[in-house]
Parts: structure tokens; C-alpha cells; sequence
């Protein structure tokens, strides 16, 4: 007979002969979904829970283990802990992709459990072992907090406030539509579908290369075939066209026998099975025959004579390159009062979402339909139509969005929408394509590596005169977003300043490493790291301090950007700089400061158009828009704006589900561009039902069944336009950064001033602005994606993330003026520039303090720095035959 274990968990026994983990054990058998799996290696936290009043990893125990205990998930909290935590979730902005926090809201409660009353210490402490990658923690110790009050009876919760009673207009602190089911987990990422949602639900799963750069020479899956519950087994001739790509179709959907890897984690052939289990059981009996070739690891490898080609349309592998020129730089270089030339070297960096990429795919009509985490459902669709040889019937592919569990860039591309459909069509059931944690590391597209030299010049006053730089980006296997990411890189090279000699000249390679793309700054944190830091040098030379100089210089209204473009009414870059002067001065000795651009919209001549609908049905305002919240908050955001838009209260709108069959495309979530260009479409619709409700005297009921439509584009100038000031973006927002370091070399304190135009929703705003600093101090300390041979080394919790007790304090300020941009009530993102300015900010701060200048990510020489390990003592013969000898005996006593 096989044991039986007993669980107790939110009250009820339960019984299980299955030794198993118990984080698969809560999920799949007791289908409680609060349970997020996050990396199933006791890294992330996602999946925390309460085992006998301690908050715990489910994924560390197994059923064996979890025998006797009592469990508690977000399912089994009292009425009076699920309002607490909601409301106070909510109201402090502790909450945005979601994936995070019902394991936020477990440690919590362990926490308040034992002590009613925490300190801020004692939180930080408490959820240690919880990353997030969106809040920068701040806000969730602060959700904590008044959790802990309210349950205490300190505190009361304003119904009124989450209901949107008070206000839920431009500039309104509106408590964000998806709190409740991300506080409690029962929210729907695409991993918690199973076969509830779809009937004969089946698995699949990739069998994917161990070599960057191996020819494919026979893929034996025969044995495969033969495991209880496996369907089929795809490869790349089963693919009608074997080739995706976000931009640029250079992706192949399977390498085919005879064909060459180009990275770790290529896929090789896909299995459909029955089960989970099945499809792991499958993968592992399928052998592959390879000719293991010596991979291009480097762009200098890369830009070798002789190099191999990576792909046969690049034979020199230049994915893509930009020259980019204003004015003379050379003379205006020659003639400057100083100068300074610097290189630069910044690292791969991984993206660490917590909710590794998913999809759900079934066959519908004469189509597919997909269910995923993603950040643009039209560009999905685009890719996987692609795929099936359907471009001239895109619409057969139909894209929705489950919840997204963060993104950052990182899921622009297809991971697994196309292979979960190309699996649905091919065994004609619903299929679930999930990778895992280590699957998400080794293969999405990373931040590109930099390497670039640039020389800076000012006269004698500091006032700039020329920029001239070389760029070289190393972009992996595939090209993803490559060129325009490399665009912005050019483009922002020279900073928010004022003058006009540049040359710029990027290069983006081919290499065998994992492909780089799109990652929150798109290519601007490097090279903007760069400008700042030979501002200070620059400023040294010029007899003035850090901040001066970037005063000096910073660009205001009426004047032109280095790229020509006149700055509009609304740029507040010396506004910011005001903001934070006080405590840089105060701190001048071991502070350092840093300025940051950032577009909002596509921009650069392209067609970047904002769509949105609104339906009267049923007495409410359906608002259809298909733009990705992938946790920076904008269907909260659109909400708003409908509402102000419209004039009605938040009870008549009815935010509509994103997806490729209800609504507008309205682009891809990147480029700092939902706010914006959606949100003006949204405005403009919601201005057309205004106008016919006031002819009704107000009564929607009289507009039953219409249907509103607006599409916003404002033109753009492509890059070289030949116009005098060319218009390059819609907008920019700009930022202004201090980093205040203690006595031992701790960042101690951040400050970042955000010129964002107006503020939508102060709530949300200084999440956005406190994660996006505590990602760029990642970037700039800790954070590193090493490779050996082009093959990753690193597991998510060896990625350097951030953790909760080694935050330093973060002042997140926004300068809203009185003239703003007539768009979007004059509102622009603030999700990508957040991130650019702190890692030269801190950078600057050790300049300051130790006089090294470092030039490299992340930074040398800091107490976050690894510590060199002593070498081990050598043995003596003697010492070893002791050490053997101890062994035996242990495992002697041990046996007895």
C-alpha cells in the first residue's frame, strides 16, 4: 500500500498518496491558483504560502514533506484579511503586473500574525525572500503597513475610494481596476487556464538545443512517440512557413535537420502530450545527433575577417547599423575648449518578469485562437499569421490577453503563442505552451551589450559644442527589435542638452549568444550611462560641479534638441534639475547626479496610431482599445480618461478585454507610448459620446447601442528628414537623478525628479517611478547575465535582483507645469525614462566619494561588488587520508 500523506489547508483535509511538490500538489489538484509558479526553484516567491504559521515556499516542500502540516493560501484568508489587504494594496499602489503579490500578501500575513504591529525593518525582513520586479518594494511595505492597521482597528477602509466614488478623473487617485484579483489571486494569468476553462486541454513543450551553434543532423523521436499520453511530435517540416520575427523574419520556428543552431534554447521539435508529466517523460527520450561547431561569442568575433556567418542574409553579420549626423562634429570637436574621450562597457541584463512566458491556443472557425502574456496581441498576431502563410488573412489568428505578468520588453517577441498554435491545429485540441523558468532565461531577448567609445566636447564656459561616438551593440541570434532599439541608443546618445555637431555611428551583430531586443529604456540606458559620465569629467575640465553644468545645458522650451527638434511648452528638464539641487548640494561629496531622455511613441516617420471604440450597451460605456497592460497600469489609466472624457462616473464604463477580435489595434505596449497615443484616441472617442449625451440632456440610455470610433496619429519626420528641425517624436519626457551614497558606500538615498507631463493618477505614478529606479540600480550594482561560450550560467536567483533589505530610500518627485501638450490631457509615459538616469546617477556618487571613474557595468569596486572568494588551502596528504577516514565513519553511523 502507498503512504498517504493528510494536508490541512485553508480548513479542509485533504488526503494524497502522490508524493509530490506541493506547489504542483495546490495547483493542479486542489486548483488553488493564488499559488503562482514563478521558477519552481525557490527563488522568487511567487508561490508563498503559511505552513504552520510560517510564511514558505510551496515550491520547496512536497506533499511527503507538507504530511501533518495546515496551509494557508490567499484563498483561506478571513473576510476581514481579504478587505485589509485589497484596500490597503490598493490604496498605497503596491500592486501593478499582480504576478508577485498573493505571495506579498502570504509573507505578510505570517508577519502580521505573529506581530500586529511590524516595523518597516520587520517588513523588509518579512519578504526578503519576495522579489518583485515592477513596485521597487516601497509601496508594498507600505501596503503592509496599513494591512496590519486596519486589521488592528488603527485604520478604516474607504469603500467609497476603491469603488471610485471620490473621483476617478485625469489627476484623481484612483484605486487601480485589477487590485482585488491580483491581491487574491484570482486573476487569470495564461498558466492558471486548465481544464476547466478548456475542455481536453493538452500539453506541449519544446525540445530545445544545448549548443549555441551545432548543426542539427538527425532529431530521433520514435521512442518519444511511444510514452503513454504523448500525440505527436512536431519538427520543422511540419511548419508551413519556419520563420517568425518581430520585425525582421529571421526566426525559425524549429531548426530542421541539416540546418545550424544559432543559440542555446533554438527549438528542435515540439511535444504534444496528455499531461505535463507525459510531455516531460517525451522531451527526454528524444535524442539529437549534432556537429558541434565553435560559436561566434562576441560582435569583435562576429566582425572578425572570416567569421562564420550566423545568418546567410548577413554575411558580415551586421544585423543592422544607423549613422546618425547633425552639424560638424569633427570641427566643432577640434575647436572645443575640452574634451574628453572615454569607452564604455555595459552587460547583457535579463529581464526577470516573474511570470515566466505562457500561452493557451485552441482552433477556432477556420483559424486559431490564443490566450497570452504579451505586450502587443496585433504584433502576436502578425508573427504567428506569418507562420501559417496567412499574411493576406491575419485575422484567422486571434490574440487576447490573459493578465501579463510583467514584460519590460522582454515579451514583445513570440516565445510560445506560435508553437501553442501551431499545436492546436496540428492535434485539434486546446493546447498550453509554457516555458520554464530556465527555458525564459537562456532563450527571451536580453538588454543588448554595449561597447562604445565616446568623445564629448565643451568650451570654456561648458557649454556643449559636438558629440562623436562609436556604438556597438551585440544582439544575439536574432535580430528582435535590434534596429530600432539601436536607433534610440543613437538618437539619446547625445542627452537632453543643447547643441548641435553630432556623429553618430551604431552597429548591431550577429553573435551565437541568447538574441537581445527590447528592454525597458530600449537601448538609452547604455548610452546614456556614457554621456553623463563624461559630463563629469567634462565638467572637472570646465571648473564646474555635476550639476551646473547639466543646468547649464539642459534644454527648454523653444530650443532645439541635438536632433534638431524644437522642445514643445511642456519640457521641464530644468525644473527637475531645480528639484533636486538642494539635496545635491547637501550631499556634493558623495552624491552624484544624472540626466535622462526618453520619447514617447514610435515616432521617426512611422505610422504610431492610437485606435479606440466605445459601445452603449446595456446602460454602460464598453471602451474597446487593444493596448497590453502588462502592470504599468494603463486600462486604469484609459479609465480615467474615459471618464473625464465622457463625464460619467466609473459605474458607466466598462473596460473591454484586450484582444484582436473586440478591439482597435492600437500598437504594441513599448516606447513609452500607451499613455500617450491610446490615451488621446480614448479622449478624442470619449469627446465624440460627450457630445451626443449632451444633446440627450445627459440620459445614456438615449444612445443605446451606438458606437463611437477615433483614431489619433500626429505625424512624425523619418530620421534624415531634410527639414530644418525635424519632428522626431510626439513627445519626450525627461528626468533628473541624485544619488546619495552613506559613510561605507551604500546607496543610501535616490531622488528623481520626473518632467511627465501631466499626472494621470498619482498613485500609480510613483510605483512606476520607485520600480524603475530600483531596476537601473540592479543595472548599475548587482545584476549580471554571465556566459560561458554563449551559453547562460546563471539561474534567477543568482540574476543579482534586488531585495527587499538592501533598498536604499527612494523620493520619487513628478513636475507637472501649467503648459502641457494638448494630447492626452497633456499626459506622457513614464515607465522607460524611470529607469535610464540611476545608474549614472550612482556611478557619479562614487566618483564623487573614491575619485575612480568606472566606465563598466555593473560598477567595481562598491560594497555590492562580489567579494573575492580566499583561495582554499592546500591538503596535506595526511589531512586528506583524516578527511576520507571521517567521511567513512559518518556514513558508517549513519548506516547503522
Amino acid at each position: 500500500m502507498p503512504e498517504s500523506y493528510t494536508i490541512t489547508v485553508n480548513g479542509q483535509v485533504h488526503e494524497t498518496s502522490e508524493d509530490k511538490s506541493l506547489l504542483r500538489y495546490l495547483r493542479n489538484n486542489l486548483k488553488l491558483k493564488s499559488v503562482k509558479d514563478g521558477c519552481s526553484e525557490g527563488a522568487c516567491g511567487t508561490c508563498t504560502i503559511i505552513v504552520d504559521g510560517k510564511a514558505t515556499r510551496a515550491c520547496t516542500l512536497t506533499t511527503k514533506r507538507a504530511d501533518g502540516k495546515t496551509v494557508v493560501t490567499t484563498e483561506g484568508l478571513t473576510p476581514e484579511e481579504r478587505e485589509a489587504f485589497v484596500y490597503a494594496f490598493g490604496v498605497k499602489g503596491a500592486v501593478q503586473c499582480g504576478f508577485c503579490t498573493p505571495g506579498m500578501v502570504m509573507s505578510g500575513k505570517a508577519l502580521i500574525d505573529q506581530n500586529p504591529d511590524p516595523t518597516e525593518a520587520e517588513i523588509k525582513k518579512a519578504i526578503r525572500g519576495n522579489i518583485c520586479r515592477c513596485t521597487g518594494y516601497k509601496k508594498i511595505i507600505e501596503g503592509i503597513q496599513l494591512a496590519a492597521a486596519i486589521l488592528r482597528g488603527d485604520e478604516v477602509i474607504d469603500e467609497a475610494f476603491e469603488k471610485g466614488d471620490e473621483g476617478f478623473g485625469v489627476g484623481d487617485r484612483a484605486f487601480r481596476l485589477d487590485v482585488r484579483e491580483k491581491v487574491l489571486g484570482t486573476g487569470k494569468y495564461p498558466n492558471d487556464f486548465d481544464e476547466r476553462d478548456f475542455p481536453g486541454l493538452v500539453h506541449a513543450a519544446a525540445v530545445r538545443s544545448v549548443h549555441p551553434r551545432a548543426v542539427v543532423k538527425k532529431i530521433h523521436y520514435k521512442e518519444a512517440m511511444q510514452v503513454p499520453g504523448v500525440i505527436t511530435v512536431l519538427t520543422a517540416k511540419d511548419v508551413p512557413v519556419n520563420k517568425v520575427g518581430h520585425l525582421q523574419q529571421d526566426w525559425d520556428v524549429m531548426i530542421a535537420e541539416g540546418d545550424t543552431t544559432r543559440c542555446v534554447g533554438d527549438a528542435i521539435a515540439l511535444v504534444v502530450a496528455e499531461t505535463p508529466d507525459a510531455v516531460r517523460m517525451a522531451r527526454d527520450a528524444i535524442l539529437v545527433d549534432y556537429e558541434v561547431l565553435e560559436p561566434v561569442r562576441n560582435w569583435e568575433e562576429a566582425a572578425a575577417e572570416g567569421a562564420p556567418a550566423i545568418h546567410e542574409h548577413a554575411p558580415n553579420n551586421i544585423c543592422q547599423q544607423r549613422h546618425i549626423t547633425r552639424g560638424d562634429a569633427k570641427t566643432a570637436l577640434a575647436n572645443s575648449a575640452y574634451t574628453v574621450t572615454e569607452t564604455f562597457h555595459t552587460p547583457f541584463t535579463e529581464h526577470a518578469f516573474l511570470e515566466p512566458e505562457c500561452a493557451v491556443a485552441y482552433p477556432e472557425g477556420d483559424g486559431v485562437h490564443i490566450v497570452t502574456t504579451d505586450q502587443g496581441v496585433y504584433d502576436t498576431r502578425h508573427e504567428v499569421a506569418h507562420m501559417f502563410g496567412w499574411d493576406d488573412e491575419p485575422e484567422r489568428v486571434v490574440v487576447e490577453n490573459a493578465l501579463v505578468g510583467g514584460g519590460f520588453g522582454g515579451k514583445e517577441d513570440v516565445s510560445v503563442q506560435h508553437l501553442a498554435a501551431l499545436a492546436a491545429l496540428a492535434v485539434n485540441r486546446p493546447v498550453k505552451c509554457r516555458l520554464t523558468r530556465q527555458e525564459s532565461i537562456n532563450f527571451h531577448p536580453k538588454r543588448h551589450k554595449m561597447d562604445a567609445t565616446f568623445t564629448v566636447g565643451c568650451d570654456e564656459n561648458g557649454m556643449l559644442t559636438g558629440l562623436d561616438c562609436d556604438v556597438y551593440f551585440d544582439t544575439g541570434a536574432y535580430a528582435s527589435l535590434c534596429g530600432p532599439v539601436l536607433e534610440r541608443a543613437c538618437t539619446h546618445a547625445p542627452g537632453p542638452y543643447t547643441y548641435q555637431n553630432t556623429d553618430i555611428r551604431g552597429y548591431g551583430y550577429y553573435t551565437n549568444n541568447p538574441p537581445a531586443g527590447a528592454f525597458r529604456g530600449f537601448g538609452v540606458c547604455q548610452t546614456e550611462f556614457a554621456l553623463e559620465m563624461c559630463l563629469d569629467k567634462l565638467a572637472e575640465k570646465a571648473g564646474l560641479d555635476p550639476w551646473e553644468i547639466r543646468y547649464r545645458n539642459a534644454i527648454e522650451p523653444g530650443k532645439a534638441l541635438p536632433n534638431g527638434q524644437i522642445a514643445d511648452c511642456s519640457t521641464a528638464l530644468k525644473e527637475a534639475l531645480i528639484a533636486v539641487k538642494d539635496v545635491y548640494y547637501a550631499n556634493k561629496d558623495h552624491a552624484g547626479i544624472a540626466c535622462a531622455m526618453k520619447n514617447a511613441g514610435v515616432g521617426v516617420g512611422l505610422p504610431d496610431k492610437g485606435r479606440a471604440r466605445m459601445i452603449v450597451n446595456d446602460g454602460v460605456v464598453e471602451v474597446y482599445c487593444a493596448a497590453s497592460d502588462i502592470g504599468q497600469g494603463c486600462k486604469t489609466v484609459f479609465a480615467q480618461m474615459a471618464c473625464q472624457s465622457t463625464g460619467l462616473p466609473l459605474e458607466k464604463i466598462r473596460m473591454m478585454p484586450v484582444s484582436t477580435k473586440l478591439g482597435p489595434d492600437s500598437g504594441t505596449t513599448s516606447g513609452s507610448r500607451q499613455t500617450l497615443i491610446s490615451g488621446e484616441a480614448i479622449r478624442m472617442v470619449g469627446a465624440d459620446l460627450a457630445a451626443d449625451l449632451a444633446t440627450v440632456g445627459g440620459d445614456l440610455s438615449q444612445l443605446e447601442g451606438k458606437e463611437y470610433y477615433e483614431e489619433f496619429f500626429d505625424p512624425t519626420d523619418k530620421l534624415g528628414a531634410d527639414v530644418p528641425n525635424p519632428k522626431s517624436h510626439v513627445a519626450y519626457g525627461f528626468a533628473a537623478s541624485v544619488a546619495v551614497l552613506d559613510d561605507e558606500g551604500w546607496v543610501a538615498e535616490i531622488h528623481q525628479a520626473h518632467d511627465s507631463g501631466k499626472v494621470v493618477n498619482p498613485i500609480a505614478i510613483q510605483g512606476q517611478i520607485e520600480g524603475g529606479v530600483l531596476m537601473s540600480m540592479g543595472y548599475a550594482l548587482t545584476e549580471k547575465f554571465p556566459l560561458k561560450d554563449c551559453v547562460p550560467t546563471a539561474k534567477y536567483g543568482t540574476l543579482g535582483l534586488f531585495r527587499a533589505d538592501k533598498i536604499p530610500e527612494i523620493d520619487a518627485i513628478y513636475v507637472e507645469k501649467e503648459q502641457l501638450l494638448p494630447f492626452a490631457y497633456g499626459s506622457k509615459g513614464v515607465g522607460e525614462i524611470s529607469s535610464i538616469p540611476t545608474a549614472q546617477a550612482i556611478a557619479g556618487a562614487y566618483y564623487a566619494k573614491d575619485g575612480m571613474f568606472r566606465t563598466s557595468l555593473p560598477l567595481a569596486d562598491t560594497p555590492y561588488a562580489p567579494k573575492p572568494k580566499p583561495a582554499k588551502k592546500k591538503m596535506t596528504p595526511e589531512e586528506i587520508q583524516a578527511a576520507i577516514a571521517a567521511k567513512k565513519a559518518a556514513k558508517a553511523k549513519k548506516a547503522e
